[in-house]
């Protein structure tokens, strides 16, 4: 009799919080229904422009913001901007979730960590998007060679920066960084299936794991297929030389 009634406490503890949880789901929706009613009312009844900070893109993934990418075909998208720097053989050597930042504001966070973490770090390039003379003071102290090109209009002590030809060099490669940014969404990142920042964080980062492993294993194949034509090329030799 002891057994039955606690089986039925515990069946009746587990429909409790089962229905707590949905309660929260639900006040979680009121709650962001009351701040979209609000922002219509100003936005629509009092003519205001409702700052970006507050807007709210997403009611299932609220970490959501609004992209504007200014390229053709595709000027906006939703979700979140991840920075990436890559080495010289095509390894991601560190990533950030850029949770309302732009590039300028991680420049100098994301190469003091990717130096913290690879000491012979040197020299790195960066796109135009990551340019404010902060960023430059403070790279220059972090990297031997900053090849950072600079936004609007130049100096002559700016094109003569630009000009130098391990500048050039340095812009030269890149586009290189392009290959990885289009693995990483080719492989499935593109679109996060897990929910909330955390598992947007670890989706992002479980990529990036899966993109060095690949570029590893086509290294050690390049290795291998080059080997193989090595001896290809040796045994043809011999074969000329016998007959």
């Amino acid at each position: 009799m002891k057994l039955a009634k606690e089986k039925v406490l515990l069946k009746r503890v587990k429909v409790r919080d089962a229905l707590l949880g949905k309660i929260e789901s639900v006040e979680e929706f009121v709650s962001h229904a009351k701040i979209q009613i609000d922002q219509i009312r100003r936005r629509i009844f009092k003519g205001e422009t409702i700052p970006h900070i507050e807007k709210i893109f997403s009611v299932f993934e609220t970490h959501t913001e609004w992209i504007s990418k200014g390229k053709a075909g595709v000027s906006q998208e939703l979700g979140l901007r991840v920075a990436i720097l890559k080495d010289q053989f095509g390894f991601i050597l560190t990533h950030m979730v850029m949770q309302k930042l732009t590039d300028d504001k991680v420049a100098i966070s994301i190469t003091q960590q990717a130096k913290d973490l690879f000491t012979n770090l040197v020299q790195c390039s960066y796109d135009k998007g990551f340019w404010s003379p902060e960023n430059f003071t403070g790279l220059s102290k972090i990297l031997k060679t900053v090849i950072l090109p600079k936004k609007g209009g130049l100096s002559k002590a700016d094109k003569e920066r630009q000009s130098d030809p391990e500048f050039v060099e340095g812009r030269r490669h890149h586009p290189a960084v392009e290959s990885s940014i289009s693995a990483l969404e080719n492989h499935g990142l593109d679109r996060c299936p897990d929910h909330g920042i955390d598992g947007f964080d670890r989706y992002v980062s479980i990529a990036v794991v899966a993109r060095n492993i690949q570029q590893l294993g086509h290294a050690i194949q390049q290795r291998r297929f080059e080997a193989f034509r090595k001896e290809r090329l040796a045994g043809a030799e011999q074969f000329l030389l016998a007959s």
